[in-house]
Formats: C-alpha cells, sequence, structure tokens
C-alpha cells in the first residue's frame, strides 16, 4: 500500500513516514500543500495523510482540488485543530477521515487501513438534489442559477438536510446534527427555521422541497422539490 503525508512538520512527518515503513507502507512524503498537490495528481496512492495549516496551500484547498478533478483518493485529516468546525470543514471539502493530533500510532495505522479497504469512494463536494444545490465547502445555496442568502444557522439546518435527501429526520434528529451537544432550548427552533427555509429555497419558487410529516419530522425532497 502506497501512502503519502503531507506535513510542513518535519520531524513529524518523517517519525509518521518510519513507523508506516516499518508496517510494510511504501512512502511519500511532500512538507507543503503545493508540493502535496503535485505527489498526489502524479502519482497514484491508496491513502493521503493531509495537514490543514501549511505553507502555499492549504490542506483544505488540496483537498478541495483533487474532488473537483476527480481523484477520490481517501484522505485522512491530520492536524493540530480541534474546532468542531475546522472538522466540519475537513470533512466538507471531501476529506474520508479527520484525526487530531497527537495521535496514538496504532490509531492512525487502524485508520488507514480502514480507509483502504474502504477504497476511493466518490464524495461529491457540492450536494445537487434537482435544481438545488448546496455546497457545504463554500456555504453556498443555488436553485438553478440563482443564489440563495441564508444566515449560518439556516445553512446549517439546510445541509443535514440534504445530506439526509429522502429520509424522515425528527427535530431531535436535526438539533444533535446542527445545535451544540448541550442544547437544552425548545426543540420547536427546528420548525421556526424550517419556516425559514421554506420562505427561501422554496415558495419563490412555486416549490415544496422540504415537507412535514405530522409526529415524524421533516424530508428533503432528493429532486429538489
Amino acid at each position: 500500500m502506497r501512502v503519502l503525508i503531507v506535513d510542513d512538520e518535519v520531524r513529524l512527518a518523517d517519525g509518521i513516514r518510519r513507523g508506516l515503513e516499518a508496517e510494510g507502507f511504501a512512502v511519500d512524503v511532500a512538507g507543503n500543500g503545493v508540493d502535496g498537490l503535485w505527489y498526489a495528481q502524479e502519482h497514484r496512492y491508496d491513502a493521503i495523510l493531509l495537514d490543514i495549516m501549511m505553507p502555499g496551500m492549504s490542506g483544505y484547498r488540496v483537498c478541495r482540488t483533487l474532488r473537483e478533478s476527480g481523484d477520490w483518493t481517501p484522505v485522512l485529516m491530520l492536524t493540530a485543530k480541534d474546532g468542531e468546525w475546522d472538522e466540519v470543514e475537513g470533512l466538507d471539502t471531501g476529506a474520508d477521515d479527520y484525526v487530531v493530533k497527537p495521535v496514538h500510532f496504532a490509531v492512525l495505522v487502524a485508520r488507514i487501513r480502514a480507509l483502504v479497504r474502504r477504497g476511493a469512494r466518490e464524495r461529491p463536494v457540492t450536494i445537487e438534489l434537482g435544481d438545488l444545490r448546496v455546497d457545504p465547502a463554500a456555504r453556498t445555496v443555488h436553485r438553478g442559477a440563482q443564489h440563495i442568502p441564508l444566515t449560518a444557522r439556516e445553512f446549517a439546518v439546510l445541509a443535514y438536510l440534504a445530506r439526509h435527501a429522502g429520509i424522515v429526520v425528527s427535530k431531535r434528529d436535526v438539533i444533535d446534527g446542527v445545535w451544540d451537544a448541550d442544547f437544552e432550548g425548545d426543540q420547536n427552533i427546528v420548525e421556526v427555521y424550517i419556516g425559514h427555509l421554506r420562505a427561501k429555497i422554496d415558495r419563490p419558487f412555486g416549490r415544496s422541497a422540504i415537507t412535514t410529516l405530522r409526529g415524524a419530522g421533516y424530508r428533503l425532497a432528493p429532486d429538489g422539490g
């Protein structure tokens, strides 16, 4: 199995390289995002370990560029950034897994082997539901060619529904997926944001993409309504 490590922390990258080689991997190392992207485009890898904060080009940009070019090599984000939104952004740009440094080497190897077993599965950067397009990385929404401005929370709710298009999700599901884990407010806040979304992505276009199933929850039509 061939692995590419893209990380500007030389000692860390070298330590991971030596450890992986001892496990039987063939390993290439790039010290910045620009070189990492070149390696990824010029060679075939079973997995890529990608740092986020690097000179030249961030890991986010490297991953997004690969996905937009149709390269679905499994990507593991290996980073010191441990904020929840950092993880969300990493996954939304097309990464397959996200690990915060420091990580136990045995866990890292297990994560890599799991990615390799799953293989290069397509994970579109943009979610397309008919003429409704939701781009989690850019945080933009379009109906056809028309851009629809949303607040951060409105977008988070729509993105959650889009990832579960065709599936009925309860208010509790939405809260768990969008709000903080310690949210203790009224679950009817979800209904408020559903109303906002309908007013922006449905009614102006004569659509009804978001439906309510009484006593069960909400469903976003997979064809965008």
